[in-house]
C-alpha cells in the first residue's frame, strides 16, 4: 500500500520509511482502522473494536483509545452496547488525511527540527533544515490534497489483507 508518490531521486521505500519515522503509530493505526471500517461498510453493520484489532493485528486497547479520538474529531461515528461499534459518517471519505494527522500527531511535527534542535528556523537553520523543509512541504501538500476516500479509489485501492500487513 503506497500512500504517497515518490519525491526526487530517492526510491519509494526511502520515503515510506521517512514517513514512518515522521508520523506516529497512532496515525497508522487510525488510518488503517478507518479504512477497514470503510471497506466493510457495504455490509451495513457497525464494526466492533475487537474485530478491527483482530483483523489489523493491532493492540485492542491502544486502538480503542485512538479510535475514540477519531470519533471525537468526527471522522467516524460509534455507538455503545452489544450491537454497537464504529461506522463511517457522510464526511469520512471526503476528509483529508491532514485532519487525521492533526488528530493523532498534531501540526507541530511540521514545525519541529528533525534533529530536535531548539533554535532551528530559516534564519538559524540546522544542517538538514532546507532539505527537510522541502520534504515537509511536499508531505503537507499530499496530506492536504489526499482524502481518505482517495485511498479507496481503483488506482490506489487498498484491501483488507494489505491493511493487516505489519509495517
Amino acid at each position: 500500500m503506497i500512500l504517497i508518490t515518490c519525491f526526487g531521486k530517492q526510491p519509494c521505500y526511502f520515503w515510506l520509511k521517512y514517513i514512518g519515522m515522521f508520523l506516529s503509530k497512532s496515525f497508522g493505526y487510525a488510518l488503517r482502522g478507518i479504512l477497514y471500517v470503510s471497506l466493510v461498510q457495504d455490509e451495513k453493520r457497525k464494526v466492533q473494536i475487537d474485530e478491527i484489532a483482530d483483523k489489523l493485528s493491532v493492540p485492542k486497547h491502544f486502538l480503542g483509545k485512538i479510535m475514540q479520538q477519531v470519533v471525537k474529531a468526527g471522522l467516524l461515528q460509534s455507538t455503545k452496547g452489544p450491537y454497537g461499534g464504529f461506522f463511517i459518517t457522510p464526511d469520512t471519505l471526503s476528509s483529508p488525511l491532514m485532519k487525521l494527522v492533526e488528530v493523532t500527531d498534531g501540526m507541530d511535527l511540521f514545525k519541529l527540527c528533525v534533529l530536535k534542535l531548539k533554535f532551528c528556523d530559516s534564519i538559524n537553520p540546522c544542517p538538514l533544515h532546507q532539505d527537510m523543509e522541502e520534504m515537509r512541504d511536499k508531505l503537507m501538500k499530499v496530506f492536504t490534497n489526499t482524502t481518505i476516500g482517495d485511498l479507496l479509489k481503483d488506482n490506489k485501492k487498498v484491501n483488507i489483507r494489505s491493511l493487516a500487513a505489519n509495517y
